[in-house]
């Protein structure tokens, strides 16, 4: 039942699909029920005409109304099943493929650095089980009824049948064209509609900086006129469907008007009884009605497979993640060797040849020119971007090697954009796992925030908006943060400029945290701009343009950048 695509297979999909089949060929058997059952007002007006009226037996009528009365009831009742068989099935497969969905929205994110973050695809996975309920399902599986209608039809007289053929043909043609002159207009605007929408959702992410410097109107005009494009190509496809839909329609209505016409004149040339002409004009609108709806519904068929075809081609993209085998738990031995990184979505190096390597404890500072490449390497260290060559190790395991269930806990990342989470500050600290207090309670104070979350009306109860960054300073949101990354005392520690946002008290204790994680035997790397830090630290990472410029102990950096050790910089360059 699935949507499907001449070129490319969808097997996270199609598998779905197969997975849901047998709903689908239950609630084919009693769409075959349903379809049967509605022959039944066609047989009680033929025995109705000519049986009853010409005997003029009351019981006759009665029992043949009470008998269509309950045959049209079942089929009520078998409709209600097929629904809710209907209903199963497409949350059988969205249950099925939503984690699968989520998985893939979520690496997708993370291999285009945020490019593409929406949740799009979730929201495509609802409207096509949505669709799945709808009225296009059911016509689809009441239009194969279509050649039983017209055999009986066949079976009243042969003009009744070759009118019933006639008919088909030049709905199932409206419906041709109907797909011909809306389907392309219709995906096209559904397209932009969406790059619309996420440009407006990013206008309102940027609120403030737009007011501040008075953008507002340039980009509201900016997003009328995408919006505007969006509604000529909807309007252009929805004034085409409408006229064919209503020729269509129009055309089903005057086929049955004529077909009782000439039921009339057979029925005077005694050719059929007069219950046939009649029979034949109801069984003639109920074979039509299937394609009628067909018609009717073609943007919901257009609109469920260009759904179809982005989910399938997302979780193509994005393989299904492999669980690998579970690891001791790490000591913090930290080995980068000759790696290089393509930023994702992007075909030029920003790292090349960048090798070194830490010790459990040891504290590495990373220092540069914006655009060296600094945060670029962070992301690799930890795993989160893949190397274009070379391996980062951990206790001696490729990174990527580890399971990132098993590896998240024993990593504290402290990025430069502070992401906090809807939920209380003990549950973004805990990273929204099973709340330990004590541990809570330990990272606040290794982040120097402890005291100030107390005096907070709810002190860790506090419900912070990840959405409201007014209700935190940002100095208070970045200690959180570091709190959340010293949480469940993690053996990888790295904070891309963790001082940015803080005043010299908040300074003062971040480097009692650094020292602090030296004391846990963390291996703590930090990317600065900052100089009061490089007191701290034991080794320096000194990067240009994407490669090592310096690297060794603090010290020997801090006289190598004074031009006092030429023999370090040739060194570190080799």
């Amino acid at each position: 039942m699935a949507p499907q695509s001449s070129k490319i297979n969808f097997k996270d999909l199609n598998d779905a699909f197969e997975d849901a089949k047998r709903y689908f060929l239950l609630a084919a058997l009693f769409s075959a029920a349903v379809n049967f059952l509605m022959l039944t007002p066609v047989i009680y007006m033929l025995q109705v005409y000519d049986r009853v009226i010409s005997s003029g037996s009351y019981s006759t009528l009665a029992m043949l109304t009470l008998l269509m009365a309950g045959l049209l009831f079942a089929s009520g009742g078998f409709e209600w099943v097929r629904s809710m068989i209907l209903i199963s099935a497409s949350n059988r497969i969205e249950k099925k493929l939503r984690r699968r969905v989520s998985d893939a929205t979520f690496v997708r994110a993370l291999l285009t650095a945020g490019v593409i973050s929406d949740q799009q695809p979730l929201s495509d996975l609802t409207q096509l089980r949505q669709f799945l309920t709808g009225n296009g399902m059911f016509a689809l599986f009441d239009a194969p009824w279509f050649p039983i209608y017209v055999g009986v039809m066949f079976l009243f007289h042969p003009w009744f049948g070759i009118a019933g053929v006639l008919a088909g043909c030049v709905m199932v043609f409206l419906a041709y064209l109907t797909e011909k002159a809306t389907g392309k207009t219709l995906q096209e605007a559904n397209s932009q509609s969406l790059v619309a929408q996420q440009t407006a959702s990013g206008t309102l992410q940027n609120a403030e900086v737009i007011a501040a410097m008075g953008m507002a109107e340039s980009l509201q005009k900016q997003q009328e006129s995408d919006f505007d494009n969006v509604i000529k190509l909807q309007t252009s496809a929805s004034t085409k469907a409408s006229f064919l839909t209503s020729i269509t329609k129009t055309f089903r209505l005057v086929m049955q008007s004529l077909l009782l016409g000439l039921g009339a004149l057979l029925a005077l040339n005694q050719e059929i009884s007069p219950g046939m002409m009649i029979a034949g004009s109801l069984l003639l609108g109920r074979a039509l009605a299937p394609i009628d709806m067909l018609v009717s519904s073609w943007k919901g068929f257009i609109i469920a497979r260009g759904q179809y075809e982005k989910l399938g081609t997302l979780l193509n993209a994005v393989p299904v993640y492999k669980k690998g085998m579970a690891l001791p738990r790490a000591e913090g031995r930290l080995s980068v060797e000759q790696i290089s990184i393509v930023p994702p979505a992007s075909q030029k190096v920003v790292v090349a040849g960048v090798s070194f390597g830490l010790l459990p404890g040891e504290i590495l500072a990373i220092v540069g020119p914006s655009a060296s490449g600094k945060s670029c390497l962070a992301r690799a260290i930890i795993g989160i971007w893949p190397t274009h060559g070379g391996k980062v190790r951990l206790d001696n395991v490729d990174i990527s090697q580890w399971d990132r269930a098993d590896l998240g806990p024993q990593i504290g990342y402290l990025p430069q954009d502070i992401e906090l989470f809807n939920g209380t500050i003990a549950q973004n600290i805990c990273r929204f796992g099973n709340e330990n207090a004590e541990q809570i309670v330990n990272a606040a104070k290794c982040a120097g925030i402890h005291d100030m979350i107390l005096q907070l009306p709810q002190g860790y109860n506090t419900i912070i908006n990840a959405g409201n960054a007014g209700a935190l300073s940002g100095g208070q949101r970045q200690r959180i943060g570091l709190a959340r990354a010293a949480y469940g005392d993690p053996k990888l520690i790295l904070l891309d400029e963790p001082n940015s946002n803080l005043d010299d008290s908040g300074e003062k204790e971040l480097i009692e945290a650094l020292q602090k994680f030296r004391g846990m035997q963390s291996t703590t790397i930090v990317i600065t701009h900052r100089t009061k830090l490089l007191k701290i630290v034991d080794k320096i990472l000194v990067m240009r343009d994407g490669a090592t410029q310096y690297f060794g102990p603090r010290d020997q950096v801090l006289e190598a950048l004074r031009g006092s050790s030429p023999k370090l910089e040739q060194s570190a360059k080799n």
